[in-house]
C-alpha cells in the first residue's frame, strides 16, 4: 500500500472531521484572536492529534509485520478492504447502537473527565494533551486510516501512514479552530458525498493487493516476488559455499 494515500485520506477525510471534532477545535482556549499564543495553542493541539494517530499505526503496523511474517498479509489486505465497505454501507443508526454495545462507556468517561481537565488549565501544553486525547474518540474514517496502516507492511511504515494521515487533516481542522465553520453546511454536505466513494476506492485496492492478480503497482504477485527473493538469496548461499 502506497504510504503516501495516507495524507490523501485525511486529507479527504478531513471535513467528516468537522462535522465530529469541529466543536472541539471551536472550543479551544487559549489568548485572544490576534495572538501568537492562539494560533501556537490550536498548532498544539493538531499535533496532539498526530501523535496518537502515529502511535495508533506504530501499533497496527507492528500487528501487520508480524501477519506478514505469517503468511497472512493477503487475507489481512481483503479483510481491511471488506471492513472499510461495511463501514460505509452500514447505516450509521447500526454503527452507532454497535458502538454503544461495546464496553466504551468507562472509556469514554474516563475521555470527557480529561477534556474538562485541560480545558480549565488553558496552557498551551494543555493544547497538546486535548489534541491527543481528541485523537482516542472512536471515529469511522479513523478505522480506515487503521486499516491503511494494518496493511502496510511493517511497523514504521504503519505508524508513518497514521501520521500522514493526521497531517492530511489539520489544514481543515486548523482552518475550522481559526476561522469558525468556514465551509457552509450545503457545501459540506455535497463534499462530504464524495467521501464514501473515496473510501470504497481505497477498500476495492486493499482487496485487490490481496488477491496477487499480477496486475503492477495495484495487485502484485507478492508470493512470485517472494520465491524469486529466496531464489536468489539460495543462489547467492551456494556460491558462497563454493567459494
Amino acid at each position: 500500500m502506497e504510504i503516501f494515500t495516507g495524507f490523501v485520506i485525511g486529507l479527504l477525510g478531513s471535513l467528516h472531521c468537522i462535522g465530529m471534532c469541529g466543536p472541539i477545535a471551536l472550543a479551544l482556549p487559549a489568548g485572544e484572536f490576534r495572538s501568537l499564543r492562539f494560533y501556537a495553542g490550536r498548532i498544539y493541539y493538531n499535533l496532539g492529534r498526530v501523535i496518537t494517530y502515529s502511535i495508533f499505526g506504530l501499533i497496527f503496523g507492528l500487528v501487520g509485520k508480524n501477519l506478514a511474517v505469517a503468511g497472512l498479509q493477503r487475507w489481512v489486505s481483503i479483510a481491511s478492504g471488506i471492513v472499510i465497505i461495511l463501514i460505509v454501507i452500514i447505516p450509521n443508526r447500526y454503527k452507532t447502537k454497535l458502538i454503544g454495545s461495546l464496553p466504551f462507556g468507562a472509556v469514554t468517561s474516563k475521555i470527557k473527565n480529561a477534556f474538562a481537565d485541560l480545558f480549565k488549565k488553558g496552557s498551551l501544553s494543555s493544547m497538546l494533551f486535548i489534541g491527543i486525547v481528541n485523537g482516542l474518540l472512536p471515529c469511522g474514517f479513523v478505522y480506515v486510516g487503521i486499516a491503511g496502516a494494518l496493511s502496510a507492511g511493517d511497523t514504521l511504515s504503519g505508524a508513518l501512514y497514521m501520521a500522514l494521515f493526521g497531517f492530511g487533516t489539520i489544514p481543515v481542522m486548523l482552518a475550522t479552530s481559526i476561522a469558525g465553520n468556514f465551509v457552509s453546511i450545503s457545501l459540506r454536505r455535497k463534499l462530504t458525498k464524495i467521501i464514501p466513494v473515496l473510501a470504497v476506492l481505497l477498500a476495492i485496492v486493499f482487496i485487490l493487493r490481496g488477491m496477487n492478480l499480477g496486475i503492477m503497482y495495484i495487485s502484485p504477485k507478492t508470493d512470485k516476488m517472494m520465491q524469486m527473493n529466496s531464489g536468489t538469496d539460495g543462489t547467492k548461499e551456494k556460491k558462497d559455499c563454493c567459494k
